[in-house]
């Protein structure tokens, strides 16, 4: 992934043609040959009806004006002549402005249309992707790539491939024109204008580089600000706004100056070709004007030539334009191809196997051989050939330091990650070998860190489970104790949460989250520290019905308060990654090891409170 930072030595993706780069949207526009074929109808029309107007006003010049400047007697057939000729011209006018009007409408709905199957195609991509993925690449990086770098291909799609289309056209047929009118005059300027290609070129990979170089800028600048607005409270509390104002301000500064280096350098592209186009068909229309002087050309040729020079000219300006968009839009589509590109290692099975039907108990969790570092991190074991039974409808608490891997086997549970070694089954099934949909379907968790998003009340609980009536929401919150607070919020259940749940307290947002989970009835339960943020109150409601909810499933409780785990069927305590202690409260404080440490800590310190 691409961490913003400029490189010498540019990648083999920096180094392709902006063509060849372009080339990846391809299967984002496919789908729509129709329109493309529609808009390139109008695109034909409108340069053929362009192409008309020089020869038209040559017509006008010779046949009309040429006639009457002859002598007097012919002022009727040339009245007529002029009369004909604007006609036609007005003619030309109307089909041009239809065409154009029509390319326009249609160049303009695809790029809106590709732009958003592009947004569509990336954050579908991105949310299928494991936490490795989100532990590399910040969140204001994709942001950045979903808004800032798709409205470039919009502007390429909807507007330059048109335009160079267009400009292609009125080129080429400009040129053959040309020939047609004057093969002397046009064979001048065009090994004048071959002078112009060099510095396109040159200045053209350049602009391309610093495009690259702005979009990655502007990504960091991003990928800051979303990270320091979203723990406004601890930079306040530490009062580092200040600090955090010079930080982005630096590097905006940073991307404001990469914009420049790459607006001077474009700058200096049109400034080249504009000369050089110009300065040549300048010199070519003085050696036209000598000829009309000594004969050997007529007053319309040298007006049809000036016209289709201009055309010529105009066209290839508009290009170096169009190529400018284009180098920016390269840049901008090799990143979005480098983000869809990624693979997440956490695949669905191409043959899934299904789940036994549902028992009544709960569901059977088998840990055999797990090994596991995270990628990170590969030299420690974050598990350590751990090996675990858990009977349907047994409540298991899992004690220990921080550290430990008692989050990580929740982790590992969800399929978050793979184990490297040893394989984890759910009734009997091995979890790599089930739908990752039916594998998570199947679990409820309460974590530690609890989201709340900025919906209302019932929404977040019916995050739980999508399909689940108002009548469910409603049940499942007075189970986890929720159902007092949410009715004295101010329009109870429709009431929005604010932003990560800003509104709530700790233990209320707790609440909400246990709620989720009991609406989701899941054979199997996670509860990691789901207690941690209540008060004695709220803790004791909430104790009440997790453990009527623990009834006919399966639950593992991560704790580090030993007497919210007391009542479990079983404790296993773990130790740098391992499995060290098994049994109840009773019989790990007889056997004096870790867990008896932990017990007498706490519940010493819990007297000297009293």
């Amino acid at each position: 992934m691409s961490n913003g930072t400029a490189t010498e030595t540019p990648t083999p993706a920096a180094r392709r043609s902006a063509l060849a780069a372009l080339k990846g949207l391809l299967p984002f526009l496919r789908p729509y040959r129709r329109q493309f074929l529609l808009a390139g109808i109008a695109l034909l029309v409108a340069a053929g009806a362009t192409l008309a107007i020089p020869a038209a006003f040559k017509q006008m010049i010779d046949h009309g004006f040429g006639a009457a400047g002859a002598g007097r007697g012919g002022g009727g057939a040339s009245a007529a002549n002029v009369n004909a000729t604007f006609l036609a011209l007005f003619g030309v006018a109307s089909v041009l402005a239809v065409a154009t009007a029509a390319r326009y409408y249609m160049v303009s709905w695809l790029g809106e249309r590709v732009t958003a199957d592009i947004r569509s195609a990336v954050y579908r991509h991105v949310v299928e992707q494991s936490p490795e993925f989100f532990e590399t690449t910040r969140t204001g990086e994709v942001l950045s790539r979903l808004t800032t770098d798709t409205t470039l291909i919009q502007t390429v799609v909807g507007t330059s491939i048109s335009l160079a289309l267009r400009n292609t056209l009125l080129f080429v047929g400009g040129l053959a024109m040309l020939f047609v009118t004057s093969a002397k005059l046009t064979s001048i300027i065009l090994g004048l204008l071959v002078l112009v290609v060099v510095p396109i070129v040159l200045f053209g990979r350049r602009v391309r580089k610093l495009s690259r170089d702005s979009q990655d800028r502007i990504a960091d600048a991003s990928a800051m600000a979303g990270e320091i607005l979203n723990a406004m409270p601890t930079v306040q509390a530490f009062t580092h706004e200040k600090i955090e104002a010079r930080r982005f301000g630096a590097s905006v500064e940073g991307a404001f100056a990469t914009a420049m280096r790459r607006i001077r350098a474009r700058a200096m592209l049109t400034l080249v070709a504009i000369a050089l186009v110009f300065g040549a068909i300048v010199f070519v229309l003085w050696l036209g004007a000598h000829a009309v002087l000594q004969g050997t050309m007529t007053g319309g040729d040298l007006g049809q030539f000036i016209l289709y020079a201009s055309l010529v000219s105009g066209a290839l300006g508009a290009l170096s334009e169009v190529m400018g968009d284009a180098q920016r839009a390269a840049g901008a589509t090799e990143r979005l191809l480098e983000l869809l590109a990624v693979r997440s290692d956490i695949r669905n099975p191409a043959h899934p196997t299904p789940l036994p039907a549902r028992a009544a108990g709960g569901a059977a969790l088998n840990l055999a051989q797990v090994q596991f570092s995270y990628p990170s991190r590969p030299e420690t074991a974050a598990l350590d050939h751990v090996n675990l039974d858990v009977k349907p409808g047994e409540t298991v608490a899992v004690v220990g330091p921080s550290g430990a891997g008692k989050t990580t086997l929740f982790q590992l549970l969800l399929r978050f990650y793979d184990p490297q070694s040893g394989a984890i089954r759910l009734d009997g099934v091995d979890i790599r070998d089930l739908d990752l949909h039916v594998l998570r379907d199947a679990i409820g968790i309460v974590p530690q860190d609890t989201v709340i998003f900025s919906a209302n009340a019932l929404e977040n609980i019916r995050y739980g489970r999508a399909d689940a009536t108002d009548e469910e929401v409603i049940a499942a919150a007075k189970l986890a104790a929720a159902h007092e607070f949410i009715e004295r919020l101010p329009e109870g259940y429709q009431s929005y949460l604010g932003e990560r749940g800003v509104r709530l307290s700790g233990g209320q947002r707790q609440r909400i989250a246990i709620a989720r989970a009991l609406l989701k009835n899941p054979p199997l339960l996670l509860l990691d520290e789901a207690t941690s943020a209540l008060d004695a109150e709220s803790e004791r409601l909430v104790q009440r019905a997790l453990e009527a909810a623990m009834v006919g499933r399966t639950t593992l409780i991560i704790a580090h308060r030993l007497a919210t785990v007391q009542r479990a069927d079983r404790i296993i305590v773990m130790e740098d990654g391992r499995i060290v202690e098994t049994g109840t409260h009773a019989s790990l404080v007889a056997l004096g090891g870790i867990y008896a440490n932990l017990a007498a800590l706490q519940f010493h310190n819990v007297q000297v409170e009293h």
